[in-house]
């Protein structure tokens, strides 16, 4: 299917040759991409996490467009022959890497124009001996955990990173990056004490997370908690009949007081999972899928954890209100040109 999309890819570049303006869509921030200037750098990035960061540094000198939809399995995410059209005008291409965006970098490879950069966050982020090869990741499938976002401070690498592109393929505006990367810089600080206060009012026999997809192994050391588990096996099908029993008996002896479904990976055996053991099921934390709608204050990186800290106090008897007085908003309050596939 990959072959196929790539090969599809290329008939339509052909097709489209001179034909490079981004196509005006709804935005992410609730802004609708206009005509491209020549200017401005061309930026593509992958899910929506990344794409937020990068709008939150590179702010209104640059045309933005994210092309993995909000809402999607990102592991799985077949590129539409459209995509092909943004990532041949794109002068940086943004992707997390460590395997997660697969068919996107085959096609971005296939497609990127010449002096373009395709740059791997998550590659550049932590070292080979930093991987976590884990329950839905396990080190014989051959790829580590990706999800590197819901620890902040990898965030924010992603963001140093996001920086130095910019400002070298842009010096004239190198201050103003370096400028919105010092408040994105404030803001994760302020995110990590609110993290940490709201996991520190859990008790500590609750801090644990047994979730459908495991997004959180980079997160959990950091502030205190465990993963107990991920329900859905490395190759993204439901549980087996054996797998299931294992998953009950281990929750029972664990004494979980919650497991977390996704509002991406949809599974019917969760609520099963939930009436065996007494657990509470909750089915709306986010791996990747902002909060609200383009233009709300709190669809952004920052309300992406926010939300996700509210649910997990919620549900393991932790005080959910102390995020409520973080500041979701993004940095840059520009009126930056950024388009998201619907």
């Amino acid at each position: 299917m990959r072959v196929f999309h790539v090969a599809l890819a290329l008939l339509m570049m052909t097709a489209l040759a001179g034909c490079s303006a981004p196509v005006a869509m709804p935005a992410a921030g609730g802004v609708t991409a206009a005509t491209a200037s020549p200017e401005r750098l061309r930026i593509v990035a992958t899910v929506s996490p990344i794409t937020n960061v990068v709008y939150n540094i590179a702010g209104d000198r640059a045309e933005l467009a994210g092309i993995v939809p909000e809402g999607v399995n990102s592991h799985t995410y077949e590129p539409a022959p459209s995509d092909a059209r943004q990532l041949a005008a794109a002068d940086l291409i943004f992707i997390n890497g460590l395997k997660l965006e697969a068919p996107t970098l085959q096609l971005a490879e296939a497609n990127a124009r010449d002096g373009a950069e395709i740059v791997l966050l998550g590659d550049q982020t932590i070292a080979p001996d930093a991987y976590v090869y884990d329950f839905s990741f396990p080190k014989e499938a051959g790829s580590p955990n990706p999800h590197l976002w819901p620890n902040p401070f990898y965030t924010l690498k992603y963001a140093e990173i996001i920086r130095d592109k910019l400002s070298a393929r842009d010096p004239q505006n190198a201050d103003y990056y370096a400028a919105n990367y010092a408040k994105f810089e404030a803001r994760i600080q302020a995110l990590d004490a609110a993290i940490q206060a709201t996991v520190d009012s859990i008790p500590p026999e609750n801090r644990k997370l047994l979730t459908y997809h495991d997004s959180w192994a980079y997160f959990a050391p950091l502030y205190g908690m465990t993963v107990v588990g991920a329900i859905q096996p490395s190759d993204f099908a439901e549980p087996s009949a054996r797998e299931l029993v294992e998953i009950i008996e281990q929750l029972k002896a664990e004494q979980v007081p919650a497991i977390f479904g996704s509002e991406v990976f949809a599974s019917p055996v969760l609520e099963q999972i939930a009436r065996e053991t007494g657990a509470t099921y909750v089915d709306d934390l986010r791996d990747d899928d902002l909060p609200g709608q383009p233009g709300d204050d709190n669809h952004s990186y920052f309300g992406l954890m926010a939300e996700n800290l509210r649910i997990m106090a919620e549900a393991l008897g932790g005080d959910p209100s102390i995020m409520a007085a973080f500041d979701t908003r993004n940095v840059t309050g520009a009126d930056n040109d950024v388009a998201q596939n619907q």
